[in-house]
């Protein structure tokens, strides 16, 4: 992982099986123009690439996610990465768990190992870098002394532009069985929870506090994505450009209670979110995280305007039922 202080050696615990980062994920929506001006003005470097859309952070070479065309919105599938000398072991593991191997989906193609998850998502797990941070990511409050001037102008205030993708969360029927699913068959922990409400997961070779989350809901579904930057200020910007383009519909700023994140929340055209989020606990791969459960007011939010009402709906089940 790049940082701001130079390279950083990709992290690793020793003799544990696990999957090392989210890779990468596809979302189907239905009109590929409108999730290129939305997620461009979110500051991602959008690029066309034969009949679908990749994601990508400016001047990182990984491409975090595509978008492809149905007549739904809908989360396609979840890619994640694992150490090369892992690969083959893994495809073992996943045998011996009772899952069962498919085919790629079409029009993808990958080396991968590809199968279902509890609620019929499909999940691939191929070798790849390690994505996920190998150390807590950089964040700053710049201040400046007596007699100077610490804003810029509006007009002169610079874009913001996510350094990488920090975690996923999706909807689920049964955050138990998510939680058991992602433990048991990618090598996940558990890193908090509020009952069978919501679930967070890390990586063991040292993540953010969640690279993967679960709410439940009537049906899968994405709630949101979100992507790492390096202040408040770059949240607060964020959210400005959003307003500016139109996407004003939203949450935030505010900070979390699990995971500690700064946040703003927008609504992108089909329901779900983007997240600018900065200042996310990290779990090192030497460490084992308290996991608890949580009361529900205890695991949402500890300061921030009222959440919108429809924040939890899943607009992915109209169509799923």
């Amino acid at each position: 992982m790049t940082a701001i202080k130079g390279f950083v050696n990709a992290s690793r615990r020793p003799g544990v099986l696990g999957i090392h980062s989210m890779d990468g994920f596809n979302i189907r929506v239905p009109d590929l123009r409108v999730a290129s001006d939305f997620y461009s003005a979110f500051g991602l470097d959008v690029r066309e690439e034969g009949n679908s859309l990749g994601l990508y952070t400016h001047g990182h070479t990984h491409r975090w996610g595509c978008l492809s065309e149905g007549p739904h919105k809908r989360l396609g599938f979840l890619s994640f990465g694992v150490f090369e000398d892992d690969f083959d072991v893994f495809r073992k593991h996943v045998e011996l768990s009772g899952v069962a191997l498919i085919d790629p989906p079409a029009g993808f193609q990958s080396n991968g190992i590809w199968f279902r998850d509890h609620d019929g998502n499909i999940v691939e797990i191929r070798v790849a870098g390690k994505t996920s941070p190998s150390e807590k990511s950089d964040f700053r409050n710049v201040s400046v002394p007596a007699n100077q001037a610490s804003a810029p102008l509006r007009s002169r205030a610079p874009l913001v532009q996510p350094r990488r993708l920090a975690h996923i969360l999706i909807f689920t029927r049964d955050v138990d069985k998510a939680v058991a699913f992602y433990c048991r068959v990618l090598g996940l922990r558990l890193s908090d929870r509020s009952a069978d409400g919501i679930a967070f997961l890390h990586g063991v070779h040292g993540s953010d506090h969640h690279l993967v989350a679960f709410a439940k809901s009537d049906a899968p579904g994405l709630h949101h994505l979100s992507w790492d930057v390096g202040s408040i200020n770059d949240i607060g910007l964020g959210a400005m450009q959003m307003a500016d383009k139109g996407f004003s519909r939203g949450w935030g700023l505010g900070r979390h209670v699990l995971g500690s994140n700064y946040f703003h929340y927008i609504r992108d055209p089909w329901g779900s979110y983007a997240e600018y989020s900065a200042d996310i606990d990290f779990v090192s791969a030497e460490y084992d995280w308290p996991a608890a459960d949580h009361a529900p007011e205890d695991a949402f939010y500890v300061w921030g305007p009222t959440p919108p009402e429809d924040f939890t709906v899943n607009y992915e089940s109209d169509w799923q039922r």
